[in-house]
């Protein structure tokens, strides 16, 4: 049911893409939508968050990430430069989820770990759009964000020798993206992609240096995928 579902959503999308660019005559929609200085909108969508892990020495013994699928939403400001480029400002709320399974284990309890992150973003992109075509305008998107991670337990005493996973509070990174403005009569409805790389090393080591869990991870750094439907 669900491939059903993304399959006619698909389907639909092409359609009116096809409409938009081969049609004769299209109707145009709210021509001065991009004209205001300033523009303000939401989005929602969903992600799918990882890490990247690079190791002290090779001994072949990856942790292993589940990756689940998490949540966004949040608010949209956006300042005109010109008819091709926009600087936005995109503040909100993602939560996501990922377990960790460390290797040399024998008990789950000890090889487990249920990373469950909340994120406040405050992203600042450049907005580079072609020339507008009927009622649609590709465009790709760049910039860079901070972040405070409010399930990191970052002053947490214990460590994962108590069951507990440490990470830090603020993280920084960089995110690339894609997308389509599409103007309806009354909105302007945006479906985009868009890939999420920290730059911050946010894993903190457990209190003994030789830890099974973290003494051989050099570095942890998220990494992600966003859905975004975005409503101007």
């Amino acid at each position: 049911m669900k491939k059903q579902f993304l399959l006619s959503s698909f389907l639909l999308f092409t359609a009116f893409c096809q409409a938009q660019l081969f049609g004769k005559d299209p109707i145009i929609n709210i021509q001065n939508e991009d004209k205001a200085f300033l523009n303000y909108g939401y989005y929602l969508g969903f992600n799918q968050y990882d890490f990247k892990f690079e190791y002290k020495n090779d001994i072949g013994q990856d942790v292993l990430v589940n990756k689940g699928i998490g949540f966004n939403v949040g608010l949209i400001g956006e300042m005109r430069i010109n008819e091709f480029v926009d600087l936005r400002f995109e503040p909100g709320l993602l939560y996501a989820q990922r377990d960790l399974g460390f290797p040399g284990f024998t008990t789950a309890q000890d090889a487990i770990r249920e990373v469950r992150s909340t994120y406040i973003r405050f992203p600042l992109l450049v907005k580079l759009s072609t020339k507008r075509y009927n009622n649609i305008k590709p465009f790709v998107t760049a910039g860079g964000y901070s972040a405070i991670n409010l399930g990191a337990k970052e002053d947490s005493l214990d460590d994962n020798s108590s069951g507990e996973f440490r990470m830090k509070k603020n993280v920084y990174g960089y995110e690339l993206g894609f997308g389509i403005d599409i103007y309806t009569e009354f909105f302007k409805f945006t479906p985009s992609i868009r890939g999420v790389f920290a730059l911050t090393n946010e894993i903190i080591p457990d209190n003994n240096p030789n830890s099974p869990w973290t003494g051989n991870i050099e570095s942890m750094k998220t990494r992600g995928i966003f859905v975004n439907f975005t409503f101007e």
